[in-house]
């Protein structure tokens, strides 16, 4: 037999398991020689979703894609082949960015140290102060929301404001009774989120909010609003350190993950340089 036929003969019987896999597959849409199959589909509409609305998805779907398609030829033949070649090399790099970077921040993420310790928080804090100025007014506090049936508001008001521990507990006990109550007054807030959450708290009123040691009794339809502000920052204060202990945890755990990956990138090139898989021929 001729290297030529067979060669044919080889080429047609791949080319027919090729169709074959190919026609397995159910065309759902064409666009010149490009094919668009329902496998393509799937996780387009998700769980619940009704009939009609899947229905309209799919065809969304199928438009873009087709439009997609439609474009790229069109790029293709009217694009110069300096933009193409720009363009082709751009993917190629961003191709090659995407596998780098998803393959080191694996490597990384699984090599990290996520262990920090209060005196790294504090040691870091310490070192940074000057980028931990608050560009909001922040407040701590206790409220209650009593409705307007209540007939305790006098003595859950006395509770409130002095807290001792018999207080604390008494209004604990009655919790039940309130509409909303938030009586941990050692974290720091944004004013601004208090003022948006507490209705009764308005602009005219805001400044009342801002003032150390106040005790505030606001009403409205619903009922009274009681309120102690324990204290208070403004803006360009220094930030507490458990109000950034969040912003200086992932800084800290960002600045070890880059070190990892420097060192990965330097250990993976000494290696390859150490085993001629890289050389360089000047």
């Amino acid at each position: 037999m001729k290297p030529t036929l067979l060669l044919f003969i080889l080429f047609f019987f791949s080319s027919c398991h090729f169709f074959e896999k190919e026609i397995d597959k159910e065309v759902i849409a064409k666009v010149g020689s490009h094919f668009l199959y329902r496998d393509d589909l799937e996780n387009i509409v998700g769980p619940g979703t009704s009939k009609e609305d899947s229905i309209v998805m799919v065809n969304t779907f199928i438009d873009k894609w087709a439009t997609q398609q439609l474009l790229l030829d069109k790029a293709k033949v009217n694009l110069s082949q300096e933009k193409l070649d720009a363009y082709d090399e751009l993917v190629a790099n961003y191709r090659t960015d995407l596998y780098t970077k998803g393959y080191v921040d694996i490597i990384a993420t699984q090599s990290l140290n996520t262990e920090i310790s209060e005196s790294e928080l504090q040691s870091f804090y310490e070192q940074n102060k000057e980028n931990f100025l608050l560009n909001e007014d922040l407040v701590q506090l206790r409220y209650l929301h009593v409705g307007k049936e209540n007939r305790s508001v006098n003595e859950l008001k006395q509770q409130l404001f002095n807290f001792s521990e018999k207080d604390k507990k008494a209004i604990e006990e009655k919790s039940i009774q309130f509409k909303t109550i938030s009586l941990n007054d050692s974290i720091w807030v944004e004013a601004q989120t208090v003022k948006d959450k507490i209705a009764v708290v308005t602009a005219e009123n805001y400044s009342e909010l801002l003032k150390k040691s106040n005790r505030l009794e606001l009403q409205d339809s619903l009922g009274v609003y009681l309120i102690y502000v324990k204290d208070v920052l403004s803006q360009n204060d220094l930030a507490p350190l458990s109000y950034v202990k969040p912003t200086i945890e992932q800084i800290i755990l960002n600045k070890r993950k880059l070190d990892i990956i420097k060192n990965l990138e330097k250990d993976i090139l000494q290696d390859a340089i150490r085993t001629k898989k890289f050389e360089v021929f000047q």
